[in-house]
């Protein structure tokens, strides 16, 4: 099968395309044949050096599904061939990742049926960065309504997703991304849409909440974002990072607030709950542009560049 390759870590131009033998699904596996596959950060980290997370080159990336069964497992009862279908496949670890190629096998437990209403290339841009904000917002965070959420990186990949998951948990949101992107917070219906590049974000949501500060904040950032706003947050607030937390965090004690470590964990319920919302019209993917599967080598120079809006989404085969 075709499939682009990494053949070493490196730079984003090393992917080669390769034929690499088909998988074949063991028990409670779907073999599943790509239609379009999402790319994200995790992606470029792993390509640059994949060691961290168990991976020995040459290796085939990619964490984002959405396809088609092509056949079933032993003791798999859920699906039958010809399903649409979308996942997130595992990232650590041999037999992780795999999506960068015409077929794939995942566990048949994190598959969940492809929302209806969207096609392969909006899917793919969902399991990821769509579960990633899923689980900061509903189930870390707990957030819910009338409460304010402030969420930094609110255009990119999951930034996108938690401003509308928040809308949808009737939360009034404030959203931070840089100048070129504020058209964007407005149009996923960010409440009030902050430029990070003009002024002091934590200082000016303070101002927005009369100095109380936001009940729950979600960084999409990374680095010192999470110990700057801090002081944006009320009192027994509650903060959330997907990339870490660097610089002294002893306010949160001071303020008695809550700080959580978000890392999807890959089940189907959580994309089941993301198809209702998409099926209902509250949550649709901001697809940047879907790029041919050769051109992945031009996606990872994008995703390095640390600055996207929404997501790039590979197309590997016709629906």
């Amino acid at each position: 099968m075709r499939a682009m390759v990494t053949p070493e870590f490196g730079p984003p131009d090393l992917f080669e395309e390769r034929d690499v033998p088909k998988p074949e699904p063991g028990p409670g596996e779907v073999l599943v044949r790509v239609v379009a596959a999402g790319t994200n950060p995790i992606d470029a980290k792993l390509r640059a050096d994949g060691s961290f997370a168990g991976l020995e080159p040459p290796v085939v990336l990619g964490a984002d599904v959405s396809g088609v069964v092509e056949e079933t497992g032993p003791g798999v009862e859920d699906f039958t061939p010809g399903d649409e279908v979308y996942y997130t496949p595992e990232i650590f670890g041999p037999g992780s990742n795999g999506a960068y190629a015409e077929y794939n096998v995942a566990a048949a437990d994190i598959v969940a049926k492809k929302p209806a209403s969207l096609s392969h290339e909006e899917a793919a841009a969902v399991p990821l960065a769509g579960g990633t904000a899923y689980e900061a917002l509903v189930r870390r965070l707990g957030l819910t309504v009338g409460e304010t959420v402030l969420i930094h990186g609110g255009a990119g990949g999951v930034g996108s997703f938690a401003v509308q998951i928040a809308r949808a948990a009737g939360a009034r949101v404030i959203a931070s991304a840089g100048p070129d992107n504020q058209e964007t917070l407005r149009t996923l219906g960010a409440d009030q849409q902050l430029d990070y590049t003009n002024g002091d974000v934590a200082q000016t949501t303070l101002e927005a909440t009369a100095g109380e500060g936001v009940d729950a904040v979600l960084d999409c950032v990374g680095g010192t974002t999470i110990v700057e706003s801090i002081a944006a947050t009320r009192p027994f607030g509650r903060l959330a990072t997907i990339l870490g937390a660097q610089g002294d965090l002893t306010p949160l004690y001071v303020n008695n607030q809550t700080l959580y470590g978000v890392l999807l964990l890959r089940e189907r319920a959580r994309l089941d709950a993301l198809t209702r919302l998409a099926e209902r019209g509250r949550v649709k993917p901001l697809v940047e542009e879907v790029l041919d599967l050769s051109r992945v080598g031009e996606a990872h120079e994008r995703l390095d560049s640390g600055h996207g809006r929404g997501k790039l989404v590979l197309r590997v085969a016709e629906a």
